[in-house]
């Protein structure tokens, strides 16, 4: 698969709106104060933890991790280009593990590595935290070929998400819901940057017809539930 570049550029998910509300739903699952050490996997430009850096200021930076380097990555935590296993397997301890929209691109195999790595790495009541997106009844905006792509992503999780709970058997399980309110240009232009996984491997072609079919079926002004599954453990 391509690698997944803006997802969080200029996107929802890097409003100050979507990090506020994360950072509450965050406050209830975890305690954050300044000798909290928070490690972020497939962080992208690490808007969560920058926020969180700023906020708390850290004795030891916030740490992200991603395969890829954006040039507006922020600058107040430690980046770290790394794939997740292979920095998981320097052994530093965290209290709170984060990995969010990214377990999609793990195999089962690989799944369970990074698993048993992120419970190793957790320090003493640490927590770990999963989110991915909702597989069932999901309310992302879609044209007919995303949908079939996007379905298939989801079928995957599902067997991801019954892994995740067997390795980690003391889970909670809880929804993080946030009210999308986006103009129609603004989403089509999202869909043109391949915001989402599932639109990575798309032709030209396939883009342009299902921006055809977004302007289309749907009103200038989009309103949706995006929601993410998250999974909770604590060491």
């Amino acid at each position: 698969m391509k690698p997944l570049k803006n997802w969080d550029n200029k996107t929802w998910l890097s409003s100050k709106k979507y990090i506020n509300q994360f950072h509450k739903f965050l406050k209830k699952k975890v305690i954050l104060k300044k000798n909290t050490r928070v490690l972020d996997i497939g962080c992208g430009r690490a808007y969560i933890i920058s926020f969180l850096q700023k906020k708390y200021k850290f004795e030891t930076k916030a740490v992200g991790i991603d395969i890829l380097r954006n040039k507006n990555t922020r600058k107040n935590i430690l980046f770290k280009k790394s794939d997740a296993i292979k920095y998981l397997k320097k052994g530093n301890k965290f209290d709170i593990i984060i990995i969010k929209q990214t377990i999609h691109f793990f195999s089962k195999t690989k799944i369970i590595s990074l698993l048993n790595l992120a419970k190793k790495n957790l320090n003493t009541k640490g927590t770990l935290l999963i989110f991915s997106l909702k597989t069932k009844n999901n309310k992302i905006p879609c044209f007919k070929k995303m949908k079939k792509q996007l379905s298939y992503s989801l079928k995957k999780d599902e067997i991801l998400f019954k892994i995740i709970k067997k390795n980690l058997k003391r889970i909670k399980e809880v929804n993080f819901n946030f009210n999308v309110r986006i103009s129609k240009k603004k989403y089509v232009s999202m869909i043109k940057n391949r915001y989402m996984s599932c639109l990575l491997n798309l032709s030209k072609k396939e883009l342009n017809k299902g921006i055809d079919e977004i302007n289309f079926n749907f009103k200038n002004q989009l309103n949706f539930t995006d929601t993410l599954k998250c999974l909770s453990f604590r060491k």
